[in-house]
């Protein structure tokens, strides 16, 4: 039952990127491109993503179980360390570059865009570099402590 509600959840999403021109790089770097000729509409789209967003987590927080009967996991995690600044520019630079962040170049790349069947290649490609990379850290680590 949970993957049926993944499924429709996505489904719901990734409509919803297209609806908003958000899987659209071309109108996401005219609203990035505060200097020449600014696009505000995304704006209006975050703007009202974070209020639906933030009425649907004040009603969630109240649950313990999600509608599907998982268990709610929220973070706990509350600093802002290194690896999140870096890991947050990181983002931004290449949204800033492409055009597109994961879910929206998901949503491309599976209308067959090939710009954002690159950037989904290299950003799963990313993901892999940085999962063997963390694990050697972890590693080192935990040899340091024995």
């Amino acid at each position: 039952m949970a993957a049926v509600f993944a499924f429709a959840a996505g489904l719901i999403f990734g409509l919803g990127l297209i609806l908003s021109g958000m899987a659209n790089p071309a109108k996401v770097l005219g609203f990035l491109d505060l200097a020449g000729s600014w696009d505000p509409s995304l704006a209006f789209v975050m703007g009202g993503a974070v209020l639906v967003t933030a009425v649907g987590f004040a009603v969630l927080r109240k649950r313990r179980a999600s509608l599907s009967g998982e268990p709610m996991r929220w973070p706990t995690a509350t600093a802002i360390d290194t690896r999140l600044a870096v890991g947050s520019l990181t983002f931004g630079a290449g949204w800033g570059l492409a055009g597109f962040c994961p879910g929206p170049a998901v949503v491309a790349a599976a209308a067959g865009v090939p710009e954002a069947l690159m950037f989904v290649a290299a950003m799963l490609a990313g993901m892999g570099i940085f999962s063997v990379l963390d694990a050697r850290a972890a590693s080192r680590r935990n040899a340091r402590r024995q």
